[in-house]
């Protein structure tokens, strides 16, 4: 089987995608696109704009949640999906609304944060395969860079206070299905990787911290991501925007 997945570093959607096909036993081969170079390469190759994108055998499919459902039929066992009919539609909720809500809520955290603090950009370049861009280059760039993805997320100033503060919410349905067996199980299921993913990057941000201290859904990421590319230190996040401010 010759696979084939193109992505941008440090991307939590390709995170995804890479760690299934590890669970799988499939080597692969990485095409990365820098941001917002993908939109253009992505659409003309697969007819959307958004990584990660995967050919397996010259088939083409587009998205995480499509090509984890397409590995699991071609690999059933590990399975990632509960052959369970209610155990199936619990897990298969839970990856919607990862894959829906918390994916873009990290787009929308994470554009707005490089366009405030450029230089933090080169963090999360760790393990790609493009030459590293240097931070005075980074900082001219950076502008254009994350106006073009702040559009394409739909990111602005309210989104970014509003996500922020509804965090600790959304960690809570997290917990809540982990607490029900949903997800957190021994065996990774599709909804865990969506989830997890997402979740590890958030975790690279030092502000954070504090919102997931304790919490058994930051136990969960790091078991399934134990290493994640990227680190914002404190103060990159408004200190008033924090959940945890008076």
């Amino acid at each position: 089987m010759k696979i084939k997945l193109f992505v941008v570093g440090g991307s939590h959607p390709c995170a995804t995608v890479e760690k299934a096909l590890e669970i799988k036993g499939l080597p692969f081969s990485v095409i990365e696109f820098p941001p917002p170079m993908h939109m253009g390469a992505m659409k003309l190759l697969f007819g959307k704009r958004t990584v990660p994108g995967i050919q397996i055998d010259g088939e083409k499919i587009s998205g995480s949640r499509e090509i984890l459902a397409r590995l699991d039929e071609l690999v059933p066992n590990p399975a990632l999906i509960p052959a369970d009919a209610a155990q199936r539609a619990a897990v298969l909720e839970a990856e919607a609304w990862g894959d829906e809500v918390l994916q873009p809520l990290v787009r929308r955290v994470l554009w707005p944060s490089f366009k405030a603090h450029p230089e933090i950009m080169a963090n999360y370049s760790a393990g790609s395969k493009l030459p590293p861009v240097p931070v005075p280059v980074l900082k001219l760039i950076a502008p254009g860079v994350t106006t073009i993805e702040m559009r394409a997320n739909r990111a602005t100033d309210a989104t970014y206070a509003d996500d922020i503060r509804t965090l600790p919410i959304l960690l809570d349905r997290i917990d809540g299905w982990i607490a029900d067996g949903v997800i957190g199980g021994e065996q990774f299921n599709v909804a865990d990787l969506q989830i997890a993913a997402s979740l590890r990057l958030l975790m690279t941000f030092a502000d954070f911290s504090e919102i997931f201290a304790g919490r058994p859904c930051a136990d969960l990421a790091l078991r399934c991501f134990p290493e994640a590319p990227g680190f914002a230190p404190v103060g990159t996040i408004p200190a008033a925007l924090l959940p945890n401010a008076a």
